[in-house]
């Protein structure tokens, strides 16, 4: 596996606007990297900057210290997979042929005893059978990250790089809980780096081991979660009133609306 991801310098310009600017971040295994920040800050932007899905006017990513555009398409989806918002499908297919798609960088096709396992883990088995179309859109996005995953999967446990975009905006509290939790004990593991797209800061807070803030394009401030979430660097970047305080529960940082 490569041992690092890293972002040199990357700037995006589209019709003469820099979307991004200049940003410059490493991103290692065992590790969950949460990107906030305000509507129109950048943070999809960057996701696919950094996953090949758009080429940077300026900079480069570089996987195991080679561009990702100098990566063989197939050879590069082993290591990297991504979960994009609201992805639709072209075709109505059962849960476990969507969960399949994720092995077709190694086979080709569906690996069962693979598929089965993936669906085990993210909450799915209950899913088996169903139509995707048919699925609401918090299940749709629960298949989506099984299917990230099964993408990623070797030894019984995935292995690279996973990037999500807003995956816990349709789901319940239960499924947003169990799937922060279950990201966290996969990196945790040491095989697997995740980069994710959150709006929900105290989400963020509690299971995120690194936050970088980003505001009109810019990365303004990177860190731990303590010293990333504090109140004046909040209402100056978000422009919000707000109050921090500490989690019940090993004192990671909430955030509070003032009334």
């Amino acid at each position: 596996m490569a041992e690092r991801f890293i972002a040199e310098g990357l700037s995006y310009h589209l019709a003469n606007r820099a979307i991004i600017q200049d940003i410059s971040l490493t991103l290692s295994p065992g590790e969950l990297v949460a990107l906030i920040g305000p509507n129109g800050a950048g943070k999809s932007t960057l996701l696919r900057l950094l996953t090949g899905f758009l080429r940077p006017t300026t900079g480069r990513c570089a996987l195991g210290g080679k561009s990702l555009e100098k990566w063989p398409t197939q050879t590069l989806s082993r290591h990297r997979a991504v979960m994009r918002q609201n992805t639709q499908l072209g075709f109505d297919w059962p849960v476990e042929s969507v969960i399949g798609m994720g092995r077709a960088p190694w086979t080709g096709c569906a690996e069962s005893a693979i598929v089965h396992q993936v669906m085990s883990v993210t909450g799915c088995l209950p899913l088996a059978g169903r139509r995707y179309a048919a699925l609401s859109g918090g299940e749709q996005q629960r298949v989506q990250l099984a299917r990230a995953l099964a993408q990623l999967w070797q030894n019984d446990s995935p292995r690279g790089w996973l990037f999500l975009d807003e995956p816990t905006s349709a789901l319940d509290l239960f499924h947003q809980q169990h799937l922060l939790r279950l990201l966290k004990s996969l990196t945790a593991k040491g095989h697997l780096h995740v980069c994710v797209v959150l709006h929900d800061l105290n989400l963020a807070a509690l299971w995120a081991d690194r936050i970088i803030l980003l505001h009109d394009g810019k990365m303004v401030s990177q860190g731990a979660p303590e010293a990333v979430l504090q109140a004046g660097d909040l209402a100056r970047w978000y422009g919000a009133e707000v109050h921090v305080g500490l989690h019940p529960s090993g004192g990671k940082p909430q955030i509070f609306l003032a009334p």
